[in-house]
């Protein structure tokens, strides 16, 4: 069901709850009233009858006159009875018949006053004392005028609520169009936006309603989605230059070889150049694969618990045997006492590379000065890991761009690399809740700072 049906439906049945209980509140209250109202008009009419009646040898003649005329004033279709004590009639008038039943004149004895209804007659029995002795006196009548003016009211309500709904029933149907006008725009909007156009936006998100929330929250999603299309776009142009490159040289010196025949020297420089070339590969290979994997859902990826310490060690190791000249220098800053403020949870595989990677990035960029600083800092929530080299450096321009896979500084084409280290590093980090940022002066150095949550955190009192 479509939310202008759903709202035209609920806005509907809202007014007509509204409306039929106003309806009936109106008309129970007014025949209340009526027939309240009405029997004290028929308890008036017992007294004159019984002071016409029972006091007729009582009083002056000026009073019975006066009794007389009062009597007469009589109400639609009056019936009127007088009983003695021992309950028998001794007064009646009326054309209708309406009997009086004994169980009402015994009720009558104790209560003193009853009403009565039955259909459309109203009946009122009172007790009354004359010279001594109780006499019950019964009137009742039919409120022709009042009731003819309450089945008016009723159709009044009726037709006036009927007229109501199919009113109510059209607003409803245009206040839902109004409603979901906005939203039925920005859907318009939406279905115009395809891959090959990301840069468009909806127009409805400078407002300050919901609609407005709606759009700026799709705006942002399709800001999110662009970026995610240039940089796959960028990552698959540079992953092809970079993978066609070494591809280019292989097929290259293979076609050379193989145009005339060579010494058995030659053949084996050329098989050398070619396994050189295979290993750029490779290494290219797995980079781009650790990419995808530090790019997965973390819940997917088996986290341990780990020290981080021992991590840096390890990779100080792994480093050593891809740059055998660098030397690395490991610090702590304020060792702590106890061994759980080291301990972190992650994958070991993956921050094995990403510290490798930052650790080897150091050596393979600090020139002729192959010393390498790694500190290691103890906060009260974190882990801090700070690389630094004194190295040839970067340009400011070149610092923002150094997590964008296969970004590569001008100063260093001439070293060799892909430009995927710093990038994976960063995914991985990433990964582990932790976040890595890098610091660099032009020919004066580079510091990488890595941090990483604790698992746990000990409260000193």
């Amino acid at each position: 069901m479509k939310i202008k049906t759903i709202l035209t439906l609920r806005f509907t049945v809202i007014f007509t709850g509204i409306l039929l209980f106003f309806s009936l509140s109106v008309y129970y209250f007014s025949a209340l009233y009526r027939k309240n109202d009405f029997y004290g008009r028929i308890l008036n009419r017992a007294y004159a009858t019984a002071h016409y009646v029972l006091d007729a040898d009582t009083v002056s003649q000026q009073q019975h006159a006066l009794d007389q005329r009062l009597y007469f004033q009589m109400l639609p279709r009056e019936v009127v009875k007088v009983f003695d004590q021992n309950q028998n009639l001794i007064f009646s008038e009326g054309e209708e018949t309406v009997e009086v039943p004994p169980r009402l004149l015994e009720l009558l004895k104790k209560e003193g006053e009853v009403h009565m209804e039955k259909g459309d007659r109203q009946m009122v029995g009172m007790r009354y004392l004359h010279r001594g002795q109780v006499h019950f006196v019964f009137a009742s009548s039919i409120d022709l005028y009042n009731l003819s003016k309450l089945y008016h009211l009723r159709t009044l309500l009726i037709t006036g609520f009927v007229m109501a709904m199919i009113i109510v029933v059209l607003c409803g149907m245009a206040f839902s169009r109004a409603a979901l006008n906005p939203f039925l725009k920005v859907v318009s909007e939406v279905e115009k936006i395809n891959a090959s156009d990301l840069h468009r936006r909806l127009s409805q998100g400078d407002g300050e309603d919901e609609v407005a929330l709606l759009a700026k929250t799709f705006n942002n999603l399709l800001d999110r989605l662009e970026t995610a299309f240039e940089v796959q776009k960028t990552f698959v142009s540079n992953a092809s230059h970079e993978l066609r490159t070494p591809l280019t040289a292989m097929i290259g010196e293979l076609q050379v070889a193989l145009m005339n025949k060579r010494q058995p020297e030659e053949y084996e420089r050329v098989l050398q150049s070619i396994l050189e070339d295979a290993q750029l590969l490779t290494q290219l290979s797995n980079g781009l694969l650790q990419m995808v994997q530090a790019s997965s859902d973390s819940s997917k990826v088996q986290m341990s618990e780990l020290r981080l310490d021992e991590l840096v060690w390890q990779a100080c190791g792994e480093a050593r045997k891809r740059q055998p000249a660098m030397m690395v220098e490991v610090e702590f800053t304020d060792m702590p006492e106890d061994e759980n403020e080291l301990i972190i949870k992650g994958n070991e595989a993956l921050l094995l590379i990403a510290t490798v990677n930052v650790l080897e990035n150091a050596g393979k960029f600090s020139g002729q000065n192959k010393t390498i600083s790694a500190s290691i800092e103890v906060k009260p929530k974190n882990l801090v890991l700070r690389v630094r080299d004194r190295g040839i450096g970067m340009a400011p321009e070149d610092v923002r761009k150094v997590f964008v896979p296969f970004f590569r500084a001008e100063n260093v084409r001439d070293i060799s690399g892909h430009g995927i280290g710093l990038p994976l590093a960063e995914k991985i980090i990433q990964l582990h809740k932790g976040s890595i940022a890098v610091y660099s002066q032009l020919n004066q150095g580079t510091e990488v700072t890595i941090t990483l949550p604790k698992l746990y955190e000990v409260f000193k009192i």
